[in-house]
């Protein structure tokens, strides 16, 4: 007896509906909130990992002068990005960050597409944290003298086997990562000191180390200013050193603040987040002044460069010289397990930005809401470039620094804006200068390593173009989250549901008595609606054409013996679609409503509408109602007079 077997068709629904259902927790409570050191940790395995390959390329990029350009860097951090960023924490506590306070101060469609544009970069700096991080820890691997030399050459394979292993574990379920991430980032930060001592130790014990580095400095440049120039120059290189920032205003939400903080006014959750992110800058400040110098002045020049033992690992060169292959590996170990880590937080940034934006704007399809498909997605961009950047931690330290700056620029430009609208002088000076430099120090790394701008600006082709797609493709969805009546409009449509509730559209002049006189009199005559009939007045005010979904509220006004019904919608047909299903569901009554007839080009009017939300009122409001309502006897009607 053959036992019948599932059909292919019935494995490939149970894989879409587990593909599209959403296993996560959006709401971030207070019993989800944790003290601000331990969610400094979480932003650390971002912020903190990049110790594991920062130092070999600040070598590699300024050779000798790596200490000095560190420094300057270092100046930056604790005098540039963390006053912007304690700014953008006040203005933005829920964790919206730069980009949210950009769009608020940039409305319309400018807004929207600079947002489009940032969250270009945005990819750029979460996909290639996840690559980059991955193959770092690969290196990491690869080169532990304890691992099996087959598996060198091998290093696109074991990257792609990370990446997917970290797909694997979003697909399954990322639950709260705190915990890990204390750990992870505590014992990291316990072997770096401990390989950073060393180091000093070695130093003040060989002075002669010392003075050979400055002798090679001065040989090289014999003016102290010429050589601090020169610095400046170089440290744009450097801008690794400078991630984790928007991620630390983007976890706001997870910070506990205090007893008397309101949903309002969360001041203890500022204060808090003010002291994860000037604890994590000193942090970092420390670890990349002293890593910096120990691993220049100790390591040979030769190692930095590819195939050299300390390229992308030069901490760990020094765990293994000096600590021994026990320490050494133990050290590898933990840097493989954070940088991995930092990957994972990457993804989750990722995944917290399309559902934030693309869908609010009409511009992502709705499965985008959902975790699982937008983590296969991300992954197989993620292969694709590990791919095509052959698995290669210094040829994807330009395309990781341009994301990370630009994200930082857009963040000073943003509080050098809010500071302009409130009229704050002194900030004005004070923010500009700082945005000047983060823009010099973009514009720069663009010059210098011109693919990390031409990543970015595939992902913003591709969002862009996809966006607007999808904008056209859902243009005609209802896009009312709700409808609000006032107590005047209600009265009006309780009255008129009496007998046929008839609206005429209307778009509001000079909203006289005589205006709505003829209005009323032309499409009596067109439509022969019988004098006896009462009629109301249905107008939509276009509010932001930018945006997608809105609340539409309603307002009853009367002019003289005419009752209107006024609304602002991002759109007008669709505004009137959403007003005449709430009609049909408040009186249980079919209302009918009645247009003029449009001549011209039907191209310019579809244009018109995805634009400016005007357009061909009559057809789309039609299409919008037999998209939203399928039984076509409950739907409204429509008619076009002519």
């Amino acid at each position: 007896m053959v036992r019948p077997t599932a059909s292919p068709r019935k494995y490939r629904r149970q894989f879409v509906r587990w593909l599209l259902r959403e296993d996560r927790n959006e709401k971030v409570g207070p019993h989800f909130q944790h003290s601000w050191w331990q969610v400094m940790c979480l932003t650390g395995v971002d912020y903190f990992s990049t110790l594991g390959y920062q130092p070999g390329i600040a070598a590699l990029a300024a050779g000798a002068l790596s200490p000095l350009a560190t420094l300057i860097l270092v100046l930056l951090t604790l005098f540039g990005a963390l006053p912007i960023y304690r700014r953008v924490a006040t203005t933005s506590p829920r964790g919206e960050g730069s980009i949210a306070m950009l769009e608020r101060l940039l409305p319309w469609w400018q807004g929207k597409l600079f947002v489009l544009c940032l969250l270009g970069f945005v990819a750029t700096d979460f996909i290639i944290t996840i690559t980059l991080s991955a193959a770092d820890a690969t290196a990491h691997i690869i080169e532990n003298p304890l691992v099996p030399g087959f598996l060198h050459g091998q290093a696109i394979s074991l990257t792609l086997i990370l990446i997917a292993l970290l797909g694997g574990v979003f697909l399954k379920g990322f639950g709260e990562a705190i915990g890990i991430a204390v750990v992870l980032v505590g014992v990291y930060l316990l072997l770096n000191l401990v390989t950073v001592g060393v180091g000093v130790y070695q130093l003040l014990h060989h002075p002669d180390v010392i003075a050979h580095w400055q002798s090679t400095l001065l040989a090289k440049y014999p003016n102290p200013f010429v050589m601090l120039g020169i610095s400046a120059l170089l440290f744009p290189r450097l801008a690794l050193g400078l991630s984790g920032f928007e991620t630390g205003v983007v976890v706001m939400p997870l910070v506990k603040g205090s007893s008397s903080d309101t949903e309002a006014n969360p001041t203890g959750r500022i204060q808090n987040t003010y002291k994860l992110l000037t604890s994590a800058a000193v942090i970092m400040s420390f670890f990349l002044l002293t890593s910096s110098l120990v691993t220049t002045l100790l390591i040979p020049a030769a190692e930095f460069q590819p195939g050299g033992k300390a390229n992308g690992r030069a901490l760990a060169y020094l765990a293994h010289f000096y600590l021994g292959n026990g320490f050494g590996t133990i050290y590898d170990l933990s840097t493989i397990s954070i940088l991995w880590f930092a990957g994972a937080s990457a993804m989750a940034g990722l995944l917290n930005i399309v559902p934030r934006y693309l869908p609010r704007y009409g511009m992502a399809p709705n499965w985008t809401k959902t975790t699982r498909p937008l983590v296969l997605v991300y992954t197989v961009i993620a292969f694709v470039v590990t791919i095509l950047f052959r698995a290669n931690v210094d040829a994807q330290g330009g395309a990781y620094a341009t994301g990370v700056l630009v994200l930082i620029s857009s963040a000073a430009f943003a509080v050098t804006l809010l500071a302009h609208h409130r009229r704050t002088r002194r900030g004005m000076l004070v923010f500009g200068f700082i945005t000047l430099v983060f823009i010099y120090t973009t514009i720069t790394n663009i010059i210098e390593r011109p693919e990390g701008v031409q990543i970015a600006a595939f992902f913003i082709g591709a969002i862009i173009i996809t966006s607007l797609v999808s904008r056209v493709w859902r243009s005609t969805e209802l896009r009312a989250e709700r409808v609000e009546m006032d107590e005047a409009a209600h009265r009006f449509i309780t009255e008129a549901s009496q007998g046929t509730i008839r609206l005429i559209a209307n778009r509001l002049n000079e909203g006289s008595v005589r205006e709505y006189f003829l209005k009323e009199k032309e499409v009596r005559e067109d439509t022969h609606i019988p004098p006896t009939e009462p009629i109301l007045f249905l107008e939509i005010l276009i509010s932001d054409a930018s945006e997608f979904t809105q609340t539409v509220r309603v307002q009853g006004v009367q002019v003289g013996s005419y009752r209107i019904l006024r609304a602002r919608s991002a759109a007008v047909p669709n505004g009137i679609a959403a007003i005449l299903l709430e009609i049909r569901d408040q009186t249980g009554k079919l209302p009918h409503a009645y247009f003029g007839w449009i001549e011209g080009n039907p191209i310019q009017y579809l244009l018109r509408f995805i634009l400016f939300g005007e357009g061909d009122i009559a057809v789309v409001t039609r299409e919008v109602l037999r998209k939203a309502e399928r039984n076509p006897e409950r739907r409204p009607a429509i008619h076009i007079g002519g």
